[in-house]
């Protein structure tokens, strides 16, 4: 029974109290705190902090004082300093500069409390890595905050705040920083110097616009601009390579971000003003798996949603779709396929009812259909090979689709349905195709773009020099190994796709054509690059030349400043090394910049 009595010993000291409203911490908490380094008082109802706590580490325990025989491991001078308090889901109003008596925090939690203000105080405690002052009432952030060298986590949503200090910036070890639910209106531009973030949440403010400087925020993998007030995102933000998530839910976005953001696996644009989808935008989204764009004003799919080949989510949920491309079918990946709220056209209520899988089975039964109905007549032609010309496509979408249907060659009534239609799409791609048709030709006013990948091409016709409207073309996944030099013709020309082919160097047309943002070379056999000549793309800011031959780098392109995406995994040259490879393109930039002789 003498352990329970224990504390009535320490209830002795009343006496010396002023008053006793103030909640206390039991002892045995704070001798525990002292040996562990760790004192936990969320949730005891505290309207300030009690002076003992403030003082754990510079008064002697009691003990000590009472002449109490310690054990070997218990001598007071030898307690371990306070490194993490935790005080949230209380009632305090103020924290006291006293918080300098514990210099050795390296966590403090406040979060759920009421304070209106920080001690500028805070700034001396230079070992804390986890601030945390969530769900309270501050409209400001001590500056002195931004001196805080080693920390790493600081979250402040739920607050008041309507302006950060520039000194922000200073924070460079900084990982994670949740500015959520404040009434936020802008953003320091100093924000861009937080080069280690990875986690940015700027959610619930009132964000019209978001800082240029993000570009340079390289690291951040998760950036949530939910709710706020954006009627645009800047391109600069392309810059954001290691970008993975993306959530700009609830804004008043009118056009879908055009982002290539080699790493982006989910976007979430729902709940915005967009009203078309353009093919290149969708291009950039190489690595996509998830894309939200519900509550929209979605009118049309563009053809081009086929290259997203590792969608495995999409949510197109109360838009204003009519019609669905059957190609949508041929994702490769896609399991989810959310609908409903479209006024859809020919397609029954009970289908969207039964789930993705019934859906697109339905969708590949029209690719490969006869006539939807007798009374079309010819507008779905069936060819000898049994495969039909969506001719509702071509008059609607301009598009003309004859893919994956392992033909030799394309045959005269796919031409012959396009005739006179001003396609601007064509995808002839996974057939066994050895040479690009003769008859594109017969589009050149009108076809800007054009998937001739996954066939068995050994050289690109001279024929294509023709299209002269050509802005995209995917030739990925053939057997060339050279352009031809009239291709400097397509000068709208922005992107050219020739990974897995046979090219042992870039071709030297390539270099000619000004005009090119894209250009994606991987898994090829390319044995140098010339810095001089790429310097002349002033467009370029994405060059893919991973899983190639290259045995050394030269400095120069590091001076290429138009690039925002440069891929060179997978080659066997020795420098960079690999961990500076990994880091991403503005990291290899810089050094490759840091080798050029003087």
């Amino acid at each position: 029974m003498s352990r329970f009595r224990k504390p009535e010993k320490v209830d002795s000291l009343a006496g010396f109290r002023t008053e006793e409203t103030e909640p206390t911490v039991p002892y045995g908490l704070l001798k525990a705190a002292r040996k562990s380094g760790q004192l936990n008082l969320s949730g005891r109802g505290l309207t300030e902090v009690p002076q003992n706590v403030y003082r754990l580490n510079v008064d002697t325990p009691e003990e000590a004082d009472k002449n109490v025989s310690f054990g070997a491991s218990e001598r007071w001078w030898e307690q371990t300093d306070l490194t993490k308090l935790l005080l949230s889901s209380n009632l305090l109003t103020q924290l006291s500069d006293d918080i300098t008596l514990l210099p050795g925090l390296t966590t403090l939690d406040l979060h759920d409390n009421q304070l209106s203000s920080l001690p500028g105080a805070l700034g001396e405690l230079q070992e804390l890595q986890q601030l945390r002052v969530s769900h309270n009432q501050l409209t400001t952030l001590p500056v002195e905050v931004c001196s805080l060298q080693n920390l790493r986590s600081l979250t402040v949503q739920q607050n008041q705040l309507e302006s950060l200090p520039e000194e922000l910036g200073q924070l460079k070890n900084l990982t994670e920083l949740d500015l959520s639910n404040n009434h936020l209106k802008g953003l320091p531009s100093g924000l861009g110097r937080l080069t280690c973030l990875q986690k940015l949440n700027l959610s619930d403010n009132k964000l019209s616009s978001l800082p240029d400087s993000l570009a340079q925020l390289t690291n951040v993998k998760m950036l949530d601009c939910s709710k706020n007030q954006l009627t645009d995102i800047p391109a600069s933000l392309s810059g954001m390579l290691a970008l993975e998530q993306l959530y700009l839910r609830h804004n008043k976005l009118r056009l879908f971000p055009q982002l290539p953001a080699p790493a982006l696996k989910e976007l979430y644009v729902g709940n915005n003003q967009i009203e078309h989808l353009e093919a290149e935008q969708l291009a950039c989204l190489a690595a996509i798996s998830l894309l939200e764009l519900r509550d929209n004003k979605i009118k049309s799919l563009p053809e081009q949603i086929t290259l997203l080949s590792t969608l495995t989510r999409l949510d197109l949920t109360n838009n204003d779709i009519t019609i669905l491309p059957a190609s949508l079918s041929l994702l490769p990946n896609l399991k989810v396929l959310l609908l409903e709220g479209n006024p859809l056209r020919g397609i029954r209520r009970d289908l969207l009812t039964k789930g993705t899988n019934e859906l697109l089975k339905y969708l590949r039964g029209r690719i490969k259909e006869e006539p939807e109905r007798a009374g079309e007549g010819h507008t779905a032609m069936t060819l000898p090979s049994q495969a039909s010309v969506n001719v509702h496509s071509i008059k609607t979408l301009k598009s003309l689709v004859y893919s994956e249907k392992q033909a030799g060659v394309i045959p005269d009534e796919v031409f012959d349905a396009a005739a006179d239609q001003g396609v601007t799409t064509v995808n002839f791609s996974k057939n066994q195709l050895t040479s690009i048709p003769p008859r594109l030709v017969e589009f050149h006013s009108s076809l800007s773009d054009v998937n001739l990948g996954f066939n068995k091409l050994t050289c690109c016709s001279p024929d294509v020099c023709k299209l002269l409207q050509l802005t995209h073309i995917d030739l990925r996944n053939n057997q060339l190994s050279d352009l031809p030099p009239d291709m400097k013709s397509l000068t709208k020309l922005r992107s050219i796709i020739l990974n897995y082919n046979r090219f042992k160097s870039i071709p030297e047309v390539l270099y000619q054509i000004s005009s090119l943002e894209t250009v994606l070379l991987g898994n090829n056999q390319v044995g140098a690059v010339d810095p001089g000549l790429l310097m002349k793309l002033v467009n370029l800011s994405t060059l893919d030349l991973s899983n190639n031959d290259l045995l050394n780098v030269p400095p120069e392109l590091g001076l290429c400043s138009s690039l925002r995406c440069l891929s060179l995994e997978g080659n066997p040259f020795r420098s960079p090394r690999a961990a500076i490879v990994a880091k991403g393109t503005d990291a290899v930039m810089e050094y490759l910049r840091s080798r050029i002789p003087t």
